[in-house]
C-alpha cells in the first residue's frame, strides 16, 4: 500500500486541517463539512493526476479543439455518515462517477471492546474501475477494511485509492499489512499516534459526524 501524507508538503491541505481540528471553528458545522469537502477535493485533483485520458476532438463555436478525457471508470464510495462530506468533495471532481454507499459501525460490549457490523451497501460492479473509499477519520482500520474486501469481493478493481482527514498509527500499521499489494494508495491529511481505550483518536478532532451533521442518539 502506498501512503501519500499530505501533513509532509506544503500544501493547503495544512489549513484546512487546522480549521478542523480546532474546537472554536468547530461550532460551525458549515464550515466543518466546507473543509472537509475541501480536502476531498484536494485529494481528487492529485489523484486525477495518477489516470488514464484519452484525445478527443472537441467542436467549438469557431473550430476543433483537442483535448484529452478521462478514460477511466471512477467509483466513490462512502462509509456512512461522516464520509459523505470527504465524498462530496471528490464528487465534485469526478462529477460522472458512479456511486457506493456501506452504513458500518461499532457495537461495543462491556469490556470497552467492539464488532465493526454493517448493515447496509450499494454499489456498481467494481471490476476493472477506479475505486476511490472515503472515510473521515480511521482509528482503527477494521470498518474500512470491512468495506473494502465487501466492495471487492466480485470484481478487483484496476486501483483502489482510500481518502480520510486523519489515520490513526496504528491503523496505518493494521492496513499496511492486510493491504500490502500495489494496487491501493491511502491519501490522508494527517497521521496521530495515539488511541484511546474505546479507539478514539487523539489528538484527533473528535466525531466528525457529529461535527458535521449535528449529534446521535
Amino acid at each position: 500500500m502506498k501512503i501519500v501524507d499530505l501533513s509532509k508538503e506544503n500544501c493547503i491541505v495544512s489549513q484546512y486541517m487546522a480549521e478542523l481540528r480546532d474546537k472554536k471553528v468547530q461550532k460551525d458545522s458549515m464550515r466543518f463539512r466546507l473543509n472537509m469537502e475541501r480536502i476531498g477535493m484536494f485529494a481528487a485533483m492529485e489523484i486525477s493526476k495518477t489516470l488514464s485520458y484519452k484525445e478527443t476532438q472537441v467542436q467549438t463555436p469557431l473550430g476543433i479543439a483537442q483535448c484529452k478525457t478521462l478514460e477511466d471508470k471512477v467509483v466513490i464510495s462512502s462509509i456512512l455518515r461522516a464520509g459523505l462530506t470527504l465524498h462530496n468533495g471528490v464528487l465534485q471532481i469526478f462529477d460522472k462517477a458512479e456511486n457506493s454507499f456501506i452504513a458500518a459501525y461499532r457495537k461495543y460490549g462491556n469490556d470497552n471492546k467492539f464488532l465493526i457490523q454493517m448493515e447496509y451497501m450499494s454499489r456498481p460492479p467494481m471490476e476493472g474501475k477506479v475505486l476511490i473509499l472515503t472515510d473521515c477519520m480511521i482509528a482503527t482500520g477494521s470498518s474500512l477494511l470491512l468495506a473494502y474486501n465487501k466492495l471487492i469481493d466480485e470484481g478487483e478493481p484496476k486501483h483502489t485509492h482510500i481518502v480520510a482527514s486523519i489515520v490513526s498509527q496504528a491503523a496505518l500499521s493494521y492496513l499496511s499489512k492486510q493491504l500490502p499489494h500495489k494496487r491501493v494508495t491511502l491519501w490522508v491529511g494527517a497521521v496521530d499516534e495515539e488511541l484511546t481505550n474505546k479507539a478514539y483518536i487523539i489528538p484527533g478532532l473528535g466525531d466528525a459526524g457529529d461535527l458535521a451533521y449535528g449529534e446521535k442518539l
